[in-house]
């Protein structure tokens, strides 16, 4: 009898050894030292944080042509890691123009004033309670970084994101910020026929629909909307040329590389930070 009750309660433990593995976990903190930059992950239902071993080396004088824009993030960033006032930040427009690098060159520029960055895709929105919990006490500031973000109508994430940007009960942690980057201005799709939602008042005024006043409303919660735009053909070349001088092409060079970067701009139907610098990588290694 006793033999068959201890048998039975090891088989018994076993199953609530299984059962609390897959059980989610509360989010554990990281080894704070092993970087600067960190990466939520789910691993086997579980979230965790896992410090990026090689962060992208980007500078901010490496990114040209985009001096206004530069300015305004580095401000809001300086103004963030010195203790002070600053908004979350949504950074909007054309493919390929720095939108993901500048956030990248801020964190490498004042990572030695305590500055952190947490990359979260937009699947994990949902858990972003949970990470402000795990920062909340740190002594570093904390931007949540969200790259290429949109959603599609009915995602969990939207609700989340909105929640935290500003509508949660509890107050915004003082260390952590939003940056997001997303090639539509108000994050979600918008569709022609939500023009009919719009309404007028006797006087000529034109309000939106509920609709509309709802995809406004995510957008409307960072307070500082940074808009980024096609580059001209000069601006494009002015990039080549920066790219180039970069990996060690001399000036007098660039003359006879100017034609191929035109060239490989058209082939591409882009003229943009990326494409220049991805053109600079390929003219440096078959030269």
């Amino acid at each position: 009898m006793n033999e068959a009750f201890e048998r039975l309660l090891q088989r018994a433990e076993a199953l609530m050894a299984r059962i609390e593995a897959v059980l989610p976990q509360p989010l554990g903190a990281p080894d704070w030292s092993a970087s600067v930059a960190f990466r939520y992950r789910k691993r086997g239902g579980h979230g965790v944080l896992e410090p990026v071993r090689h962060v992208a080396t980007i500078a901010l004088d490496d990114l040209r042509e985009i001096d206004d824009q530069k300015e305004k993030i580095q401000r809001n960033t300086a103004h963030f890691v010195q203790g002070l006032p600053a908004n979350n930040v949504l950074l909007t427009g054309a493919r390929g123009t720095g939108k993901s690098s500048l956030i990248k060159a801020c964190l490498n520029a004042y990572a030695a004033e305590g500055l952190r960055l947490i990359e979260v895709d937009k699947a994990d929105l949902v858990d972003l309670p949970d990470i402000v919990d795990v920062v909340t006490d740190r002594p570093e500031k904390f931007i949540v970084f969200c790259d290429d973000l949109s959603f599609e109508d009915g995602e969990p994430g939207y609700k989340a994101l909105k929640s935290i940007l500003d509508g949660s009960v509890a107050a915004a942690s003082p260390n952590v910020l939003i940056y997001a980057t997303s090639n539509r201005r108000h994050l979600l799709p918008e569709y022609m026929k939500e023009n009919l939602t719009y309404t007028h008042t006797e006087d000529g005024e034109v309000h939106p629909g509920e609709a509309v006043e709802e995809k406004i409303s995510l957008s409307e919660r960072f307070g500082l909307w940074v808009s980024f735009y096609p580059f001209s053909q000069d601006e494009y070349l002015s990039v080549v040329r920066q790219w180039l001088g970069h990996y060690g092409v001399p000036e007098a060079e660039f003359e006879q590389a100017r034609p191929r970067a035109l060239v490989w701009a058209l082939e591409r139907g882009s003229r943009s930070g990326r494409v220049a610098y991805q053109f600079a990588r390929d003219y440096v290694g078959s030269r």
